[in-house]
Parts: C-alpha cells; structure tokens; sequence
C-alpha cells in the first residue's frame, strides 16, 4: 500500500436544509448509528417487524456456519406478500404503483391492485406451465411493464427467478440459462432502444438451442416486428392471458424467510459469470429500509430509478423496495438522449419526478450536452438525487447538483453490489456532504478499509473495502458453487472473518470514505497506487473533457505509465496542443505522477450494457493486441 497522499479535497461540505433535515425518516443520523451499535441484531429485528410475516422468525442471525450466515431464521414470508398482497386490503389498493413511458412515447399506469391482478395472471400462467416452488426462470426483456409482472409472479409461486439484461448476447445467455438450468424463458419480440428494435426473440431463439432445459417460452408482443415461434414451444402472452387459466386470483406460497427469491449473474474474474442467491426474508428487510431512509421515501413522491431491471439496481430499488413501501416508481423504456437530450428532462417535469436515481455515466453523457438542455425544462419537482453504479466524480456530482437539482436536492451517492442486496455506503438526506465520497456507512453496517494484514488504514491510506460484520440482504452462496463463494468473497481476510468487497478506498479524517475503484482499477506507477477514478476525475474537471477513461500500460522504467482516452465536449478539437493542456491540467490537479504518457482523444469507449467502462479491451487497443469476448459490450 501507498502511503502517498492523493486524497480528494475534503473542505467542500453541502449541507442539507432544515426542512429537508426536519421532514426525513431518520432526522438523527448519529442516534441511528448509536441504537445500531447497541445491539445490531436487534436493529435489524425491529425493521423486520415494520413488515408482514406468516410466521415470526425464532433466531434473528445464526451464524453458526459462517459464513453461510440465515437471517430471520424460522420467518415464513414471501416478498409478494409485503410488496403487493397487504397492499390491495388497504387504501393503497388504488394508488398508482407504476408509471410507464415507451420510447415511442406511448404510456402507461398501474395501481397497485391492477399491478396485483397482472402479477396473478402471469403467476397462473407459470403455475400452469408446471412451474413449481424452486423451480428457475429465465427472463429476458426490455424495460417494459410485463418484466415487473413477471419477476413478482415468480416470487409469488415460490419460483426463483433470473433476469438477464436485454442487451446481452446469445451466448451469454445460454451460459446463464444452462447454469440455472431453467425451464422457462420470458421474453419479447423485441425492445426499443434509439429509434430502432432490438432483436431479443431471434438472440433468445439461439441461446435456447445451445442450452436446452428450457422447455417453454413466453414472447410478449413490443414491437411487432416479426418473429420465429416454435409450435408447442413457443408461446404469445396476449393469447395466454385470455385463457381461462390466465385467473386474476393466484395464492402466495408461503416460503421461509432463507428460501431463494432470485440469482442474478454478475461478472468474475475467471470470466464465468457467478450466479449471485439473494433470499426472501432479508433482503425484503433491508432493500426496504435502505430506500426508505436514504431517499426520504413519502407517499406523495415520485421515484425514478433510471436503471434496468436486469440489474440488482432494478431488482431492489425498481422493482422490490419501493413496492414494498407502497410507493409510486416511474419506468423509462428507452435512452436518456432519444430523440434529443432533454428526454429525461422532459419526464421529469411532465409526471412531477421527485426523486431520480442514475449513474455517473448518465449524468456525465449528459452534461456533455450543456445547461441549455435541462434549463428549458420546470424541474422543480425534484427534491432528492441520487447516484449509482461507480464512483461520482466531483465535476460531475457539481453539475448534477447546480443544474439539475438547483443546489436544494442533496446527492445520495450510494456504494453497494449485486452480492450485497442493497445500499452499504451512503448519506441521509440529514447527512453533510462532500462531492465524490459515499459518506459513511449505512446504520447497522461495519465498513472498513484496511491493508494486506487487515489493521485500519490511517486517513488518507489507500485500503481495501471490507465488510465486518454480517447483514440481512447480503447474498447467501454462487449458486451450485459454495465454495467459489467462499473463494470470492471470504478467504482474504478468512481469520478475521470479513467479507472482502474487492473494492479500494480510503476514509478521509472525517471518517468519510472515498471509494477508487475494484482492486484491478489500480494502476501502479513507480510503486503508487493511483485509482483510476482520480486520473479520470480529474481528466473530467477540464471544460474539455466529457468523458474519460485510464488504463495502465507497461514501462520498463516505471513499471506502468498512465494511458488516457478522452470524449471531448461539443465543440473542442482534439489536438496535440489539447494534449500538453491536459497534462498541465491533471499535473495540477492530481500530482506529477498522475501525468498521463499519452491522451487519445475518441468518439465512444467501449462499455458494458450496465455502464461500466471496459478497460480491458482499452488496454488490448493501446497494446494491439486482440481485444476478446465483446458479446456483453453496449451495441
């Protein structure tokens, strides 16, 4: 570990109103912490029993096969139970659950009872398709209204389900099918995505024939573009509703709380995708704790997460949570630009958007286009902001801020995984902020950063990301493959019994932490360890740059040297004068070892469908050598 200091300016603090302080779910951020720390498990009790059970858990953790850790353990429950069922026996039966747009422009709502009624028909129809309790389903869409149905109908027969985005490839589809070993498939025509349709039936039709448990498919009907259907195989969702099977009343199984609710696979670093278990009864608790407490979740409000449902962001804060805090979500089938880049701006203030959730990528795409955009639209609805997906750099987290949300809407820059279910590092709405830092840890968590031994970094040290201590929505086991779940998560800090995040940061003196990166982000340059979220932070700080992105590069004197690619903003040409500028820039910005040795100025980086930045396939460009699997690129 680097003991050179490049942490970030830790002076800028914003701090949240008195209104927004006064009206939060959890004014006290510090007595939280303290009931927390008190007795954990008792915390965690308490917002247990804020939800519907069929039966009371008898032990709240037992950890007695660590770190095969059971939450709530003896709790019978089902999630539909808490994000629909109790909610059609009260008023909320007619509240608007979901708000829709296509990107055609056409919409649609759902009140909660309809949302149920949907959810009934499409868990009949599984039910008649021989799903059982345990039983896979794959399921594979775009952003529209049938995805929510048919994740709920699967937890409600006690099935388990397994999305997977809309805009992967044939291939990794099939390696997710055959590792589930599904035996149904929901899909569609196809999706809308920039003015065109994407092929979903045809890649899906491929995928089947290379992984062949599934045994029957449900196509719904998006685009109406044409499609192969496969007799006594294939099957329309619009004729399978109108069946007499298709009823509007459909019985909740009744699971244990450690019953798996779904898998969702997330890249590893062998390149076989891990098929992360998420269970019924903890992740209900803390999903909806977290979104409650750190979005200030009203039932006036209007929240947009701006993810995919193909993501654990969409599992839990599109899909599970806010229903089950009986709230009111809107659901955006298409891009942030099309047909122009007001789009987002434009539904916000058409259906009064109060709290919107996104990624830096998005924010950061853009800001690429100017003020101009959003400043032509009323967004004073909103009242909250949030980030997700990777580190915030503070340029843009300042632009988010002032243009968007009109320096009143606090940022809730959050830090979390797939593997741990929901929200682990970020403010309250009551919590001062500092531009580019998640803050600090979620109440009842104990986050740390440590070195190679496991002691506590100092302020300013470089560490690694770890979790002490158990909790409710943390993932339970790579399904079929326990001991890579050991491997992955547990071994590195195996004596002491720590979940190792795979993530480095550092805490400033004010206890805040400043997440870098995945540990592989690192560049080494002359023995300091530079993240690539610095470089590229500062890179953005520049009026120039719209987007960048580093990768190390061998050097036999230094061992890396930095290698940059740049966006530049409408208007800017990339030049060799540009260059030196640029270095000037990040020379004053970050250090003389952050100095990049060369800066290429591009029209796009290649990314994942979620966002990511691909630097694997940058540093095969920069060393000419073959860039390998691109199937889960975005197109």
């Amino acid at each position: 570990m680097s003991e050179l200091d490049f942490s970030p300016p830790t002076s800028e603090w914003y701090y949240p109103s008195d209104e927004i302080i006064q009206h939060a779910h959890v004014p006290d951020y510090e007595a939280v912490v303290r009931e927390a720390e008190a007795d954990f498990e008792a915390f965690w009790a308490k917002r247990a029993e804020q939800l519907e059970w069929y039966e009371k858990w008898h032990t709240v953790l037992d950890s007695s096969d660590a770190p095969f850790y059971k939450w709530f353990v003896g709790g019978k429950t089902n999630i539909a139970l808490n994000a629909l069922d109790r909610h059609v026996k009260t008023w909320r039966r007619n509240k608007v659950a979901l708000i829709w747009e296509g990107e055609p422009g056409d919409h649609l709502s759902f009140t909660y009872w309809r949302l149920w009624q949907e959810t009934n028909r499409f868990a009949n129809i599984l039910r008649g398709m021989g799903v059982k309790k345990g039983d896979r389903v794959m399921i594979y869409m775009g952003r529209i209204p049938e995805i929510v149905f048919a994740m709920l109908a699967c937890a409600k027969i006690g099935a388990i389900h397994s999305v997977v985005y809309g805009g992967f490839s044939e291939q990794a589809l099939a390696d997710r099918i055959a590792d589930a070993q599904a035996k149904v498939l929901v899909t569609a025509d196809g999706a809308w995505l920039r003015g065109k349709t994407v092929n979903l039936k045809e890649i899906a039709d491929v995928a089947i024939q290379r992984s062949p448990s599934i045994q029957s498919v449900i196509v719904v009907k998006r685009t109406g573009q044409e499609v192969y259907m496969e007799s006594g195989r294939d099957f329309w969702y619009h004729d399978l509703i109108n069946l007499p099977i298709a009823s509007t009343v459909c019985e909740t199984e009744v699971m244990d709380a450690e019953d798996p609710l779904f898998i969702l696979y997330t890249s590893g670093t062998t390149g076989k995708p891990k098929g992360v278990v998420h269970t019924h009864g903890g992740y209900q608790v803390y999903t909806s704790t977290t979104l409650e407490w750190v979005f200030d979740i009203k039932d006036d409000d209007r929240w947009w997460c701006a993810a995919d449902p193909g993501w654990i962001t969409g599992h839990s804060y599109i899909v599970y949570a806010p229903l089950i805090l009986g709230a009111t979500s809107f659901m955006y089938e298409g891009a942030p630009t099309y047909p122009y880049p007001n789009r987002w701006w434009k539904m916000i203030e058409y259906y009064g958007i109060t709290i919107l959730y996104t990624a830096p990528t998005a924010i950061r795409g853009l800001m690429r286009f100017g003020d101009a955009w959003p400043e032509r639209h009323d967004l004073s609805s909103l009242r909250l902001l949030g980030s997700v997906g990777e580190p915030i750099n503070p340029e843009a987290w300042r632009w988010f801020y002032r243009v968007i949300g009109k320096e009143k809407c606090p940022i809730m820059d959050t830090w979390w995984q797939t593997e741990t279910g929901g929200f682990v590092i970020t403010p309250l709405p009551s919590v001062p902020l500092k531009p580019g830092s998640a803050t600090r840890p979620f109440p009842g968590m104990s986050v740390d950063v440590v070195d190679e031994e496991g002691n506590s970094c100092p302020p300013g040290q470089d560490g690694y990301l770890v979790i002490k201590r158990p909790w409710p929505s943390m993932l339970r086991t790579v399904y079929g493959d326990p001991q890579r779940y050991i491997d992955q998560y547990w071994s590195r800090y195996a004596e002491q019994g720590w979940y190792f995040a795979g993530d480095s940061a550092r805490k400033d003196e004010d206890g805040y932490i400043w997440v870098i990166g995945r540990v592989d982000d690192v560049i080494k340059v002359s023995g300091y360890r530079l993240g690539t979220a610095e470089v590229e932070s500062g890179l953005v700080s520049h009026p120039a740059v719209a987007e960048a992105a580093v990768i190390g590069v061998p050097d036999e004197l230094r061992g890396n040297v930095i290698y940059a690619y740049c966006i530049l903003v409408q208007g800017y040409e990339g030049n060799e004068q540009l260059e030196q500028e640029l270095k000037e820039h990040i020379r004053h910005e970050v250090g003389p070892i952050a100095v990049p040795a060369k800066i290429e100025f591009v029209q796009s980086l290649p990314k994942t469908r979620s966002g990511k930045i691909m630097r694997r396939v940058l540093k095969a460009r920069a060393l000419g050598l073959p860039e390998g699997d691109l199937s889960t690129l975005e197109g």
